[in-house]
């Protein structure tokens, strides 16, 4: 016999095996980790746009490949948020309380538009290990697997970034 489905304020109460407390602990770590990455996004897709000098090209096609890879990146943060059970952070207003990077609103030259994402790049990285200890103890697995794909991503594109530098 199916077992009787659980509501919670009309909604179905969420049953994967981590309690709502966890689930919810993990689910802002989420979403800091949501603003970073979007926050991280935006400043990509401006320099991108913004970009001038000597490395012109080249930049403005890394930027691009970066902020692409950004976009499917919040979507997939996003949609984790939500299978926990909790609601996405979907505004800028959301993301500026949440986020740990800085906007940048002027256009700096390429050697510092390059130094800022090096830096926004790492801060991802810390935002994304910040969220292990609770992951871990409740056994997330989907979510571990979410983090470390993105850490991967993010370490790597620091590296990239900070070669041009050298």
């Amino acid at each position: 016999m199916a077992k009787a489905s659980k509501k919670m304020e009309g909604a179905e109460v969420v049953d994967i095996g981590i309690d709502e407390k966890t689930r919810k602990k993990i689910g802002e770590g989420l979403s800091r980790l949501l603003a970073d990455t979007y926050t991280l996004y935006l400043k990509t897709h401006n320099f991108h746009w913004n970009v001038t000098g000597p490395m012109f090209n080249t930049l403005h096609l890394m930027f691009e490949q970066q902020y692409n890879e950004l976009a499917l990146a919040v979507d997939l943060i996003a949609e984790r948020i939500r299978a926990l059970g909790f609601p996405a952070p979907g505004s800028y207003k959301q993301f500026a309380a949440l986020t740990s990077l800085s906007e940048e609103t002027t256009v700096p030259a390429a050697e510092e538009m390059i130094r800022q994402l090096v830096k926004d790049q790492e801060a991802v990285v810390r935002t994304a290990r910040s969220i292990f200890p609770v992951v871990d103890q409740a056994n997330d697995e989907p979510t571990a697997d979410l983090l470390t794909q993105r850490m991967q991503v993010h370490e790597k594109t620091a590296w990239m970034l900070r070669s041009l530098l050298a």
